[in-house]
């Protein structure tokens, strides 16, 4: 017979309550960094003040999470879940999904979930999780992203989580936990006999947990309608909000103008660079936009809707110099990168003069998969950090090329080439 080591896992369980403690208390203490104005904004700015009001009268367990802030972090925990999991809401906010796996988790089973999240798509999978005690506890994760109807990115991940019961203990799986169980505590009363220290107390009340941990669970089709019929009246709640701003959600990839959506891992990485530029797919009739950056839709006046799947020639005016385009032309087809000077037209109709640099962006294959046009109003002025306009246009060009080449060595190029 194979002898068993007994773990005091209480003291795992003691340090792990201490540990989420001090990790919550230090991020009440951040609440007043940029990230916190992301967090709170991630829902309004996209369904109104009422949204949270709303989803905390549905009766599920979930949680929302935005990809586009950094570390992809949880923006909304239901009530349903708070109670689910023993934790605040505060000490949930603003913290990966993550904080909830412990020992036992299945890693297989986190692959699955981060797999799926970069590839956009639906989950559904049985997962051990934690409660803030410690305590283990198996659910359904049914997890499901939500589009923006506008340019098809990825807003929000769903995450619904439905409690999975343990079955009946005639079953064979929980016969064999009881004869494992009876041959270990037999074992340790003969240990104890012969004076050996071996805690049978504290083994006995926590042995359970470790054995319950360790057995899978496998959701019923009940639980599983369950999770679906949940998903779909979030859902209908996010849609339903989302039309008071006119940033319409829908549960299915919305193409603009034929234009499919970058992934949400490159826009993310894209969304960190603070400098006006547009990314052009060399690979599709007329070369259109496929990625705006904030900071050209705030130079320009126009929104994302009216730019994505279009050329660049929406900016140039009645006096645009046409020898400058020639030359831009002439450089693309030459696949080479230039720099030149040129008046471009805002939406309202007024006029800038735009230094513009335009590079191509080769994947990790080394082929060209965009161009990258960086625009500078010219009489830019030093950065506080004491770059100059060109450097700062520079780094957005080299962040770009990184952020294009790091994907793609990952998961294959993100556009035809």
């Amino acid at each position: 017979m194979v002898a068993l080591r007994v773990v005091p896992i209480t003291t795992f369980y003691e340090q792990r309550g201490r540990r989420n403690k001090a990790t919550a208390t230090a991020t009440a203490k951040a609440m007043g960094s940029s990230d916190d104005g992301l967090i709170g904004e991630s829902l309004t700015s996209r369904y109104s003040d009422w949204i949270a009001e709303s989803l905390d009268e549905l009766p599920s367990n979930f949680l929302i999470t935005d990809p586009a802030i950094s570390g992809h972090p949880i923006v909304f925990a239901s009530r349903g879940f708070l109670a689910m999991s023993g934790y605040a809401r505060e000490e949930v906010l603003g913290r990966n999904g993550r904080i909830f796996q412990g020992p036992a988790t299945d890693r297989r089973s986190v692959l699955e979930i981060r797999e799926a999240i970069r590839e956009e798509r639906t989950v559904q999978i049985s997962l051990l999780n934690y409660r803030r005690d410690g305590t283990p506890h198996w659910i359904l994760f049914h997890l499901y992203p939500v589009f923006g109807a506008d340019d098809g990115r990825v807003v929000h991940f769903v995450a619904v989580q439905v409690p999975i019961p343990r079955r009946s203990s005639g079953s064979r799986c929980a016969s064999a936990r009881g004869m494992l169980l009876g041959t270990c505590r037999s074992e340790l009363r003969a240990d104890s006999e012969l004076g050996c220290d071996l805690a049978f107390h504290s083994f006995d009340d926590t042995d359970n947990r470790v054995l319950e941990a360790e057995e899978s669970r496998e959701a019923s089709d009940w639980e599983r309608q369950k999770a679906a019929s949940a998903a779909n009246d979030i859902l209908s709640s996010l849609t339903h909000y989302s039309k008071f701003t006119g940033r319409v959600v829908c549960g299915k990839r919305c193409i603009t103008d034929g234009i499919a959506p970058l992934s949400s891992s490159l826009t993310t990485s894209l969304g960190r660079i603070k400098q006006s530029f547009v990314l052009t797919d060399p690979h599709l009739p007329d070369m259109p936009i496929v990625y705006a950056s904030d900071a050209f839709l705030s130079l320009t006046g126009y929104s994302r809707h009216e730019v994505l799947g279009h050329n660049c020639r929406f900016l140039n005016g009645p006096d645009t110099d046409v020898e400058v385009l020639h030359q831009m032309r002439d450089k693309i087809l030459a696949e080479q990168a230039c720099t030149v000077r040129i008046l471009n037209y805002r939406k309202d109709g007024s006029s800038f003069w735009n230094f513009l640099h335009i590079s191509p962006v080769r994947n990790a294959s080394g082929k060209i998969a965009f161009y990258v046009g960086v625009q500078l109003e010219e009489g830019s002025k030093y950065d506080r950090n004491g770059l100059s306009p060109e450097m700062r246009q520079l780094g957005a060009v080299g962040a770009v090329k990184v952020a294009v080449r790091s994907l793609s060595s990952r998961v294959g190029p993100s556009r035809p080439s």
